[in-house]
């Protein structure tokens, strides 16, 4: 079984230091070059031999064509979070099994989430630009709404792996409160994290802080814009740790 690499060579040179090359290479044999931007830069006579496609943010998408130049291809395992840009129907008619990293990825958003949840319970990051402005007036500190996270009302918008994880998180402030709004989330699992479910509308008008989860799809497209920001209640904060387009940045 033979290994190739498609990638950038920015996203191998931060996935692979010499330790990691070392594994890979003991693990399964790999072809020469071991990476490629895309598969025409690798000589044809090897490309049947390849038997898994390790890929990452940079990579080719797997159309027809290019999968005719990889008839063994068996697997495809992809060292970043969505695949949605690379896979192609024709990759799923000829049975090749695909892996990602969206689970191990959705640990370090959900941890930079719930710490910026923490510092716009206290202000923080509003209350240190105002200090910048306002040297010698201490009086500003009035004008931001509570400054605590102890009962904290916390909104999850989309049930999906970091907002789960950012719902469990939570459960370590004091007396917090966290509902969710998903369409598609099962209530009793909502419930096991420590959430509440409820729809879009209740969510923005009852918490202080607004957190985005939810993909990037037709559907969700500015899904957070003019309407939805007039429900959320005066100093609430907005927190988008998924893709930007969910939300209607002029509005």
């Amino acid at each position: 079984m033979t290994a190739l690499v498609a990638m950038s060579a920015e996203t191998f040179s931060e996935q692979f230091d010499n330790r990691r090359l070392q594994r890979l290479r003991s693990l399964i044999p790999t072809t020469t070059p071991l990476r490629v931007d895309d598969l025409d830069q690798l000589p044809a006579g090897l490309l049947p031999t390849v038997e898994v496609l390790m890929t990452g943010w940079g990579a080719p998408t797997l159309d027809a064509a290019r999968l005719d130049l990889l008839p063994s291809l068996e697997a495809v395992i992809h060292c970043a979070g969505s695949v949605k840009s690379m896979v192609t129907p024709a990759l799923w008619r000829r049975g090749i099994k695909v892996s990602s990293a969206a689970e191990v990825n959705a640990i370090p958003v959900a941890e930079f989430t719930f710490a910026a949840i923490v510092m716009a319970g206290k202000k923080a990051p509003f209350l240190a630009a105002d200090a910048r402005v306002h040297r010698d007036d201490l009086g500003y500190r009035t004008g931001r709404g509570r400054l605590s996270n102890h009962g904290l009302r916390v909104g999850i918008i989309g049930f999906s792996r970091i907002g789960r994880r950012v719902v469990a998180k939570l459960q370590q402030l004091d007396e917090v409160t966290c509902l969710v709004a998903d369409p598609f989330a099962d209530p009793l699992e909502v419930a096991a994290a420590g959430g509440t479910l409820v729809n879009l509308d209740s969510l923005l008008q009852n918490v202080d802080i607004v957190s985005i989860h939810a993909p990037d799809l037709p559907s969700t497209h500015q899904m957070i814009s003019r309407y939805e920001l007039g429900q959320m209640t005066d100093h609430a904060t907005l927190i988008n740790t998924a893709r930007g387009a969910l939300v209607d940045t002029a509005a």
